[in-house]
This record gives structure tokens, C-alpha cells and sequence, in this order.
């Protein structure tokens, strides 16, 4: 029953955004001076605050691009920004305290990648692992879509991938139990199991989708995965109007390159999703085009869907900024600031689909900067008029 009461508290916060502390409500009595304040200069009372991880990589980058489209377009949002990184000697649990210390006022963040060295210096988890593990971000939702105007060798492409992400292969628990000999635990339970499965229906529910298909490798690994399953069949029965299957993982990375357009939803334990995430991103145009957010009950992470530093392409300005966009106009949707999110993300959209503009992953040759820039000028209704 906790598991649940959980899952209720998460679909909330994702359903509406208010009922986790996110909106502050306005009094009918208020109307009339934020009218006059619309002519002055804003007032703080009527600006969100969000926090702001840039992470490494060109993660600092992507987030100035975010912020100078914001300013651009308006968007009552004032960002607190923090500092968390492995590579940077920028890593403390002080800093880690300050930053869950400020979506505990902010309830939403925007992330970058943070990077985690492969190097065992006496903790197994990293970082980015502790952060999602001390907000509970169990739900891990990466919405797949084929850009207009930008083609793939699969166009037209829209389904979700959604990957518990607080257990699994990414428990954290290994040891050497012989010489030479590694065990390595991965942690499946039911409450997770069920919390994960029922936020991937009601998620189906809410979006009007048809088809939810859980991605598993039961036949090898029995209990595990086989305990994941069966708690996927039973939230399943909960939810007739939605169509049900199961595949086996190796099959869906088949069938994903092959004929993709076969999914709808699909759900799955940590590492599957991590692959998958990436397998799907790379059917669209690779980890620069695809926005990604993570939900616990309470609070909303918003980040890019694979999640990659792109280290090699720091300070060269080269990095695409359109999954960062796509993922900060998502945020604002989650704030209920929906004409803010349509215009940034229409006007990403149009610079796509246009295609004078595009970096060097989407075949083109304009920068960071460019891009930045044109998604600018289409936030104006009269451009190029």
C-alpha cells in the first residue's frame, strides 16, 4: 500500500503540477495589481523559481543558450543555480546538500549531465546516482518524436520510454567476495516494480495512448526480472482500456531498429531504460534532440533524454542546444506557464524544420550560437515579414 500511496503522490506532481507545491496560487484579488505590475518592473512574488544544475560537458553551455532564450521570450522564471562535479573537484556532500536544499524550496529543476569517472576511488555511488536516490526520481520519462523537417532513417517516430531508475543494476552494491571474483547485486522489488508500473498506465491514461509494453529479460534472469513482470501484469489488469505485452530486451533493441513504430509506452527497470533511451534517441537524431524529465512525488527534474556530456565539444560552440530547449519548454509546461512553453518550443521547432540552421550532429555547420539566435528571432510573430 505504500508503494502506491507513493505512486498516487508522483502522478500528482506529473498530472498536476500544483498538488506537489509548484504553482503558488493568486488570489482573485490580486488581478488588478498584476496588471499594474505588467507596466513596472516584475515583481519577485510573480517569478517561478527553479534550480539549475549545469553538470559537465557542454552542460554550462546548453544552459546559457536556455537562459538567453528565456530572457528573449520573457519567461518569469529565475533560476538558482548550483555546482555539482566529479571531473571539476566540485563534488561534496555540501555542495549535494545545497543543492537538495533548493528544490526543497523550488520543487523543479533543469540538469545537466553530470559526469561520473569510471575510476573506483572508495564509493560506488556516484553523484548523479545520489542525487536521484535522495529526491526518489524513480520515474524516468523520455518522450521519443521525430522532428518535422529534419529526416531519419525512421521519420514520424512518437512513443515513450519510461525506466525506474532508483534500483536495479544501479544499486551500488558490489564487492569482492573471492580473489578476482565480483559480485555484483541487482536489487528488484515489488514495491518499486508496482510504483513504476502504475505511473507508466496512469501516464498512458493521461495521454490518451494506447499500448503499454514491459521490457524484461525473465527468462534469464527468473526472479528479478521475473518479479518486475509480474508486477507489470498485475497493475495491468488495473487498466483494461489499455493494451498490454511484454518483450524480451534484446528482442526490443531489434525491434526498435526494425520497425519501431510497433510502440507505444514502454516500461522497464534501470539499466534496459538507460540503453533503450539511447538506442531510441539515436533513431531521431541522436542525444541533442530528445528532452527527458525524471518525477518522484514531490518533485520534477528536467534534463536532456541521453544523457551524454559531450565532453570533446566543450568551449568549441558546436554543441546543439535542442534537446536542453525542448526539455526547458517542458519544465514551463509543468509550471502551467503553457504560452511560454509553446513559444519556445514552437520556435525551436520551426528553425528545425526550416533547416537554414542546424549543427554539425544535424549535418549542418552553424553553431551554438546560431542556433540560439535564429530560435530567437522565430520567437517574434512577424519574423521575416
Amino acid at each position: 500500500m505504500a508503494a502506491l500511496g507513493s505512486v498516487r503522490a508522483a502522478a500528482r506532481c506529473f498530472l498536476r503540477p500544483q498538488s506537489c507545491g509548484v504553482l503558488r496560487s493568486i488570489s482573485s484579488s490580486s488581478v488588478l495589481q498584476q496588471v499594474r505590475a505588467q507596466a513596472e518592473k516584475p515583481k519577485a512574488e510573480g517569478v517561478f523559481q527553479v534550480t539549475m544544475l549545469p553538470g559537465d560537458g557542454v552542460g554550462p553551455e546548453l544552459m546559457h543558450s536556455v537562459k538567453e532564450v528565456f530572457k528573449a521570450a520573457a519567461v518569469p522564471v529565475e533560476f538558482e543555480e548550483h555546482h555539482l562535479s566529479e571531473v571539476q573537484n566540485m563534488a561534496s556532500e555540501e555542495k549535494l546538500d545545497e543543492f537538495l536544499d533548493s528544490m526543497k524550496k523550488s520543487k523543479v529543476a533543469l540538469i545537466g549531465k553530470i559526469h561520473t569517472p569510471m575510476e573506483y576511488k572508495g564509493e560506488l555511488a556516484s553523484y548523479d546516482m545520489r542525487l536521484r536516490r535522495k529526491l526518489d526520481l524513480f520515474a524516468n520519462v523520455v518522450h521519443v518524436s521525430s522532428l518535422p523537417g529534419y529526416k531519419t532513417r525512421h521519420n514520424n517516430l512518437d512513443l515513450v520510454i519510461i525506466r525506474e531508475q532508483t534500483e536495479g543494476e544501479y544499486s551500488s552494491l558490489e564487492h569482492e567476495s573471492a580473489k578476482g571474483v565480483i559480485e555484483c547485486l541487482k536489487i528488484i522489488t515489488r514495491a518499486k516494480s508496482q510504483r513504476i508500473a502504475k505511473f507508466a498506465f496512469d501516464y498512458a491514461t493521461k495521454k490518451g495512448r494506447s499500448k503499454v509494453t514491459a521490457v524484461h529479460k525473465a527468462n534469464i534472469m527468473k526472479l528479478g526480472d521475473g518479479l518486475f513482470l509480474r508486477c507489470c501484469e498485475e497493475v495491468a489488469e488495473l487498466y483494461p482500456k489499455i493494451k498490454f505485452d511484454t518483450m524480451i530486451i534484446d528482442n526490443c533493441c531489434m525491434q526498435l531498429v526494425q520497425n519501431p513504430y510497433q510502440f507505444d509506452v514502454l516500461v522497464m527497470p534501470n539499466l534496459y531504460g538507460n540503453i533503450i533511451d539511447n538506442l531510441a534517441a539515436g533513431l531521431v537524431g541522436g542525444a541533442g534532440v530528445v528532452p527527458g524529465e525524471s518525477y518522484s512525488a514531490e518533485y520534477a527534474v528536467f534534463e536532456m533524454g541521453a544523457r551524454h556530456p559531450f565532453a570533446q565539444a566543450v568551449g568549441r560552440n558546436i554543441a546543439n542546444p535542442t534537446a536542453m530547449l525542448l526539455s526547458s519548454a517542458n519544465m514551463l509546461r509543468h509550471l502551467n506557464l503553457e504560452y511560454h512553453s509553446a513559444l519556445i518550443s514552437e520556435a525551436v521547432r520551426k528553425v528545425i524544420k526550416v533547416g537554414k540552421v542546424r549543427t554539425r550532429d544535424m549535418g549542418g555547420y552553424s553553431t551554438t550560437s546560431d542556433f540560439v539566435k535564429s530560435v530567437i528571432d522565430h520567437l517574434h510573430p512577424h519574423y521575416g515579414v
